[in-house]
């Protein structure tokens, strides 16, 4: 069992890249997914490369089933038990609103009303039980919410971060009777402080267990059925891979998983390629999502909202998405401004070009219509051939006639205004958070994202980009290349002047030896584990925590006690890094201590996706027309797999491949690197 593959399924294409450890080679597939069931193109894309699924050691796939059950509300019917007093505590989430400065705003949280029960039980925030729960009226909530068609259910105590005992009662009873295993409790999913967060991550993991735990079940028995013997591990939102067990458990964690496997690839790639800094840009078939990597390590954040009022509080890496895919809807309003998406096209119908019924232009309909986009190749392996005639009259009926432009003038708007939005997502990832984009060099992956590099680096001001060997399957790659990581959370809630050190030393050797105990179970094998340690922390009266590392003796599995003034020193250090001052006799105060167990998976050598030999001659396959701005140019077209490291050459060209096309604008100059990476350049650096 030498293979290893990786699964990245998107609202458009589900993306396979397989890596053969004996022979050194890599291939890659992408096929339409399936909907409603992506099982079917999982399953469609590993069979495109692998005859025999006993030879694949592991299979590890990065997933949108839990995105979409929240973003199209399609999870399961959940109950809640809650302490008396607490069941709108979901509803009235924040008490934001959905639009700013609306009067009105309208919310409907994932369990009704008549499914939030209550139950007799307290415990202060110090963790003080004043009223032991009422077990009776536990096992009577559960029984009704079984008969009112339940299939999952949360339970969600007040305080329980401070200490579980009434909830963890409560949990036992519940279990007794509920008919499956989609039983979540906070002070399991989030033993920490911030009461609707806590809540609101609790009731969503439950509302997601039935839906993605069916979907895993059904992939693993697919796979067994076919031979495959080895481990099946899931991708989570913050980088890391788990076991099948852990993510049927904690489905909440596979929240931005996808999209958290393309950052890991990036950072991977880009630091082999020599780039410490990156601002990734994935676009697939529906989004647009943007990464920053700094000094190779991506940006981690603690909270995201998945959709208004849908709050998960579990770490994630910081992507932002815009609607700006390649099937991406453009459309005019009734001021007769150009807009791109929300709306998107995706893999069913797909664009105009693809004859399958949709007649609103795309993104891609205007790549296509303008000769960016080869008709007589489309990947996927869906059609033979794409429509331009149909896409070209689809831009002139919705966008043309609508703004008095020609057919290419149209086209060239579609992609402006979605070059100017994609721009935008960069900016905000850069720009507004005090990075200097000049530093950072630009990585375009997904199907689509090659084809916008020359108008990001020009509307950004970025000074090259580096599009990785197989962009269009990257996500995927990104699956092969992530690390087994379990991370922990508990709140602590003391000033430092107060903090009983010992408890916080108990608490982190606790949350390593549960994250060794848990990389212990997993097959695979690591060629080291690292624990990271950090304290959410603020000065006294401060609503916002800053994140503070600490560095720590590790001796085996043991990890040394922090000191009282090491903890000071490093917040002092944290805080000034953000806020560029201290406050004087400010006291300090701990929130949240969080542990991460990380097992490091082994890493492929990337030269074995380099190209050996070829020339640049060999690989030039023609010349096509191809428009830029206001005129047409003659432009070359290159098998870009066939060029060889060191290949130079000068746009306008569009290096093409099963997965993707490299577009290299007018101006630019493109060149291989040892890794078979293409770097993107202006032609005068």
């Amino acid at each position: 069992m030498t293979k290893m593959v990786g699964v990245d399924v998107g609202g458009t294409f589900t993306d396979v890249f397989v890596l053969d450890e004996d022979r050194g080679v890599a291939e890659v597939a992408k096929v339409p997914t399936t909907r409603p069931d992506q099982s079917g193109g999982f399953l469609d894309g590993i069979g495109a490369r692998v005859e025999d699924l006993s030879d694949v050691g592991v299979v590890v796939h990065g997933t949108t089933a839990g995105t979409n059950a929240l973003l199209e509300r399609k999870g399961a019917r959940v109950g809640v038990i809650t302490t008396a007093g607490l069941r709108d505590v979901l509803e009235m989430r924040r008490r934001d609103r959905p639009r700013t400065w609306g009067l009105r705003g309208d919310f409907q949280p994932v369990v009704p009303r008549d499914l939030r029960l209550e139950v007799p039980e307290r415990t202060l925030a110090d963790g003080t039980i004043r009223t032991p729960v009422d077990l009776d009226e536990v096992r009577r909530a559960a029984h009704l919410l079984v008969e009112r068609g339940c299939s999952a259910v949360a339970v969600l105590f007040a305080n329980a971060y401070a200490n579980p005992e009434n909830e963890v009662r409560a949990l036992a009873r519940v279990r007794e009777i509920w008919p499956n295993p989609h039983v979540s409790g906070s002070s399991e999913i989030l033993p920490e402080i911030r009461e609707f967060e806590r809540f609101s991550t609790t009731a969503l993991n439950a509302y997601l267990q039935p839906e993605v735990s069916g979907y895993i079940d059904r992939l693993d028995a697919a796979l067994e059925a076919g031979g495959f013997g080895g481990e099946f591990l899931i991708v989570q939102s913050n980088g890391g891979v788990m076991g099948t067990d852990l993510a049927c458990r904690f489905p909440i964690r596979t929240a931005l998983s996808g999209p958290a496997a393309g950052v890991m690839a990036a950072g991977h790639i880009a630091k082999t390629a020599g780039f410490e800094n990156v601002i990734t840009g994935d676009m697939g078939g529906t989004s647009f999502d943007v990464a920053l990597i700094a000094d190779g390590q991506s940006m981690l954040s603690p909270q995201t909202s998945i959709d208004f009022g849908m709050v998960v509080r579990t770490p994630m890496i910081e992507i932002t998405t815009i609607g700006a895919g390649g099937g991406s809807i453009a459309w005019v309003d009734k001021g007769g401004l150009l807009n791109i998406g929300p709306e998107s096209a995706g893999s069913s119908p797909g664009p105009v070009a693809y004859g399958l019924g949709n007649d609103r232009p795309t993104v891609t309909d205007a790549n296509v219509v303008l000769g960016r986009i080869d008709p007589e190749n489309p990947m996927g392996g869906k059609l033979e051939r794409l429509d331009v005639d149909a896409a070209s009259r689809a831009i002139d009926l919705h966008v043309g006639e609508r703004l008095g432009l020609s057919t290419m003038q149209a086209a060239e708007a579609i992609l402006t205004v979605a070059n100017s939005r994609m721009a935008g997502a960069i900016r905000l990832v850069s720009i507004e958070r005090g990075f200097d984009p000049k530093r950072f060099a630009f990585m375009p992956f997904g199907g689509g994202g090659a084809l916008h590099t020359g108008a990001m680096l020009k509307e950004v001001g970025i000074g090259r980009a580096i599009v990785p060997r197989y962009p269009g399957v990257t996500s995927a790659m990104g699956c092969v290349i992530a690390d087994m990581r379990q991370d922990f959370v508990q709140t602590i809630n003391a000033m430092t002047s107060a903090l009983d050190i010992d408890h916080v030393a108990e608490i982190m050797q606790s949350h390593v030896d549960e994250g060794h105990t848990l990389l212990d179970q997993a097959a695979s094998k690591f060629e080291a584990r690292d624990i990271l340690v950090e304290l959410d922390m603020a000065y006294v009266g401060q609503t916002h925590t800053v994140s503070v590392p600490l560095s720590l003796d590790v001796e085996g599995r043991r990890v040394a006690a922090p000191t009282v003034a090491g903890i000071e020193a490093a917040f002092d250090a944290a805080y000034h890094s953000t806020y560029g001052r201290l406050l004087k006799n400010g006291q300090r105060r701990v929130m949240n201590l969080r542990t991460s167990v990380i097992g490091r998976r082994p890493k492929f050598d990337l030269k074995t996706l380099a190209p050996i030999g070829g020339s640049v001659e060999d690989a030039r396959i023609g010349t096509r027309r191809v428009h830029f701005g206001d005129r047409w140019y003659e432009t070359a077209i290159y098998d870009r797999l066939s060029l060889p490291v060191g290949a130079k050459i000068e746009g306008p060209a569009i290096l093409v491949q099963p997965d993707t096309t490299v577009l290299v604008d007018p101006g630019l100059r493109a060149g291989v690197d040892d890794f078979g990476n293409t770097i993107i350049m202006p032609e005068e650096v």
